[in-house]
């Protein structure tokens, strides 16, 4: 039975970019990892099927504090997938739900936590979740109440504001928490993922990292999912892998968009060094 490493981020901060690097890196293969079978190999915390095994009746009929009971059974479940740390997607904030902890820490190994400028943030909601425009979606980032209802095939999340997300990952320093830079891997990759790979314990030469970055490339990502879609998806969203870029909201939000999120997010931006010259 391995331990869990929680990849985590607030929504559309660079996650499954770090997954599917860290998952061709593993693999070592001549060819990229097919993103459609990724959940296999490093599934998500928000899929139903590690929790219904435990389940007295159909999710849909418990309680919000029966469903929450359900969290540690499904997180060591998922340590049974293989004797090996498993990497495990989650988009929900470090803390408790119902008096339960979100995610079990004696299942837990460790964190990958992956932050991004919030006014690029801002821009990839609104195309994820299919928003009107982007002051819906700035209104979205700084509500400490946002998440995802229950589905047929998730369980619900928990995100918060973009900075109540960032708060409960990062404002205690943990030694088996990382804190990556979204900005800091488009940059310069090479350096970041290598330093994530060495935090993990992944041997891995020079040559197998530039592979692995290689073959996660957002070009090529896009190929894939034009071609054969991608499950993870959301219904409203027209493409998963959108552009990833760093700085995008120079072109996109407007000075006043800009003052707002730095009002909303001012502390936990100047944390990270986000806050743009002049405001």
């Amino acid at each position: 039975m391995g331990a869990l490493i929680w990849l985590a981020s607030y929504p559309k901060s660079g996650n499954t970019w770090m997954r599917i690097f860290l998952l061709n890196l593993l693999r070592d293969r001549d060819e990229p990892l097919d993103i459609n079978k990724m959940a296999g190999l490093s599934p998500m915390d928000s899929a139903r099927v590690w929790y219904e095994p435990f389940a007295r009746a159909p999710l849909d009929r418990l309680s919000e504090p029966e469903i929450a009971k359900l969290l540690p059974l499904g997180h060591k479940r998922i340590t049974e997938i293989r004797p090996d740390p498993v990497l495990v997607k989650t988009h929900n904030f470090f803390g408790n739900w119902r008096g339960v902890p979100l995610h079990t820490g004696a299942v837990s190994a460790g964190a990958i936590y992956i932050v991004r400028n919030p006014l690029d943030v801002a821009i990839s909601v609104r195309g994820h979740f299919g928003m009107s425009d982007l002051d819906r979606a700035i209104a979205y980032i700084a509500n400490e109440n946002v998440g995802a209802r229950m589905t047929d095939e998730r369980m619900p999340e928990f995100y918060r504001s973009w900075s109540g997300h960032v708060r409960s990952w990062t404002e205690r320093p943990s030694p088996k928490i990382q804190v990556v830079r979204y900005e800091d891997l488009v940059a310069a990759p090479e350096t970041h993922f290598a330093r994530v790979a060495r935090i993990l314990g992944i041997p891995a030469s020079d040559a197998q990292i530039e592979r692995a970055i290689r073959f996660s490339a957002f070009d090529r990502l896009q190929k894939q999912e034009a071609e054969q879609g991608f499950i993870e998806r959301p219904e409203k969203s027209e493409s998963f892998f959108r552009g990833g870029k760093s700085g995008a909201w120079r072109d996109v939000l407007t000075p006043e968009q800009v003052t707002r999120i730095v009002a909303d997010h001012r502390e936990q931006m100047a944390r990270f060094g986000y806050i743009p010259e002049g405001y």
